[in-house]
Parts: C-alpha cells; sequence; structure tokens
C-alpha cells in the first residue's frame, strides 16, 4: 500500500440513521454538509463554498491580468469558472473576474488606456486604423483625450503639430 495521496480523491461522504450526508473538505480539513460543498465541472473535486470563496478572491487578486482560476486539488488541472462560482463569491470579486475575462479577450493591438494617470480606464479602438476620429471623451471620467495620440485632448493644436501623431 501506497502511502501517497490519490491525485484525484472523491469525497467522504458518511451516511448514518438519522444523520445528514457529509463531505470532506481537502482545504479547511473540517466535514461540511453537501449543500455546503462546491464541486468543480471540469475535474470534479469538491470542497467547501467558504474555502473555494477563499481561493477564487486570493486568485482574482494576486493573478491579474491573467482571469483563470484553477483547482486548488494537488497537480490537478481543472479550472473554475465564473459562471458556476459568482454566487459563492463576493459581488466585487466576481465583477473583478468579468473584467479581467472580457480585458483578456481583447487583443493588445485594440486595447489602450484613458491618458489620465487617476482613471486609466481600459479603452477599446474600433477605429480599424481609420484615421477618422481624434476627439474623444473617456466613458468613465468623461474627459476629453486624442484617440489619435492618446494623450489628454490637445485643443487648437494638430496631432502633428503636437509631435504624438
Amino acid at each position: 500500500p501506497s502511502s501517497e495521496p490519490p491525485t484525484h480523491p472523491e469525497p467522504i461522504t458518511t451516511k448514518e440513521s438519522g444523520e445528514s450526508s457529509q463531505c470532506f473538505c481537502e482545504i479547511c480539513s473540517e466535514k461540511k454538509e453537501a449543500d455546503e460543498m462546491f464541486r468543480i465541472d471540469a475535474c470534479s473535486h469538491s470542497y467547501c463554498s467558504i474555502c473555494i470563496a477563499k481561493h477564487v478572491t486570493i486568485k482574482i487578486r494576486e493573478s491579474a491580468p491573467e482571469p483563470v482560476v484553477a483547482c486548488p486539488g494537488f497537480a490537478c488541472g481543472g479550472v473554475l469558472e465564473l459562471s458556476t462560482c459568482r454566487s459563492r463569491m463576493p459581488g466585487e470579486v466576481a465583477a473583478m473576474w468579468e473584467d479581467l475575462l472580457c480585458e483578456a479577450a481583447i487583443t493588445a493591438e485594440e486595447k489602450f488606456y484613458c491618458p489620465f494617470r487617476d482613471c486609466s480606464a481600459m479603452l477599446v479602438n474600433d477605429d480599424d486604423g481609420g484615421e477618422g476620429i481624434t476627439e474623444c471623451e473617456c466613458p468613465v471620467c468623461h474627459r476629453l483625450f486624442c484617440a489619435r495620440c492618446y494623450v489628454p485632448w490637445h485643443v487648437g493644436v494638430g496631432c502633428e503639430e503636437f509631435g504624438g501623431g
């Protein structure tokens, strides 16, 4: 008999007369009721909802800009999905994860940031390289900037004169 733990252990479930089914969380090492557990679809590992919420919160806050949250299981390649975890997480963490997923879906060529340091909102350049729009308003801070030079709006000065275009 090997003393090494199995790589994909199944939750320990016991059912005795008058006692509800309980599962073991490998993170906090506590037995929890089945309805307090969260099962990861990608790999079938189960952990208690509190531990999963903490795991996701830490990973999202630490791993920006990478929006992938891996299963906490040892040597497991499973990945957690926002859609299945959302109801178990604090709202601000779900919103942060959603923002990271959206940002990851936009190519580097399309992405730029508001030039105002106290804003720096991520914006998308959908001009397709055209010479059209230059004066833009940031939808977050509502200040004007040049969409060609990516600097605060240079009133009365063309991009070439300003040195940004």
